[in-house]
């Protein structure tokens, strides 16, 4: 570009910013406050600029950073199948959030999760999903209860968490004829914690719905009893991501690693 061209480039970009950004002395010139300022925040952009463009060329399936979500229930099974992929390839970094369907939504609608597993479809206009398997859904009484008549269940009471309401659902409506709604069954304890669901079970405090996994990762299955009804139940599992953001390969990696372990 001509002298004259950079001139004149000056010249339009002082008068879109409504401030001199130059100091003309005859041939010679100095940066003003405003031009400092522009000057410092254009390097920075540019600097990011390179970076971005640095990290599309090199984007890895097998290094970077994934903030994944999903219900504990199925996170417990998913999280050790993702360190045992970060074990195998060490440039990858697993950020894993728990949280219930509505918050791991939430999260990839608000760019705070690249990925969300849900067990319940999205409703949200701004994440798009799939079908990626599905997970048995079990009735988990204290151990002496052989026969989970709806008498007995009535008479424990119910343990809920997070995601009690949309399994209890599914299980108990079509397993037992009285069951209209969970409000109907007494509650005797609320546990967000997945790891802890089953301890007032395992205490004799009441009986709860579990996907499967979460039930074998128990460490004190012979204190509960696990029920397989008549009517067996599964929740489906969905992937999600925002529908307006493209997937980085490392977030396919990841996808395929859990598809696998289903």
């Amino acid at each position: 570009m001509t002298q004259s061209g950079v001139s004149q480039h000056i010249k339009k970009l002082e008068q879109h910013v409504n401030c001199a950004l130059l100091e003309r002395h005859g041939k010679q010139f100095s940066l003003t406050v405003h031009g400092q300022n522009l000057y410092q925040q254009g390097s920075l952009l540019l600097k990011e600029w390179q970076f971005l463009e640095q990290q599309l060329k090199d984007d890895s399936p097998y290094s970077g950073k994934v903030k994944i979500q999903s219900p504990g229930s199925c996170g417990l099974q998913f999280y050790s199948q993702l360190l045992a992929l970060q074990t195998k390839h060490q440039g990858l970094n697993i950020d894993y959030r728990f949280a219930p369907n509505i918050s791991v939504e939430q999260a990839v609608a608000n760019h705070n999760a690249d990925l969300g597993f849900l067990t319940q479809a999205p409703t949200l206009s701004e994440v798009t999903s799939h079908k990626i398997g599905t997970e048995p859904l079990l009735l988990v009484t204290p151990a002496h209860i052989k026969t989970p008549t709806w008498q007995a269940l009535c008479e424990l009471g119910f343990i809920a968490h997070p995601d009690a309401k949309h399994h209890a659902q599914l299980l108990l409506s079509e397993n037992y004829p009285q069951f209209e709604h969970l409000e109907q069954i007494k509650h005797t304890g609320f546990s967000n914690q997945i790891s802890l669901i089953l301890e007032p079970v395992s205490l004799g405090l009441g009986f709860t719905v579990l996907p499967a996994h979460a039930i074998s990762a128990f460490n004190k299955p012979k204190l509960i009893q696990t029920h397989y009804l008549a009517n067996p139940i599964s929740e489906n599992i969905y992937v999600c991501h925002h529908r307006n953001r493209p997937l980085a390969k490392r977030m396919h990696t990841v996808i395929y690693t859990i598809k696998e372990s289903l």
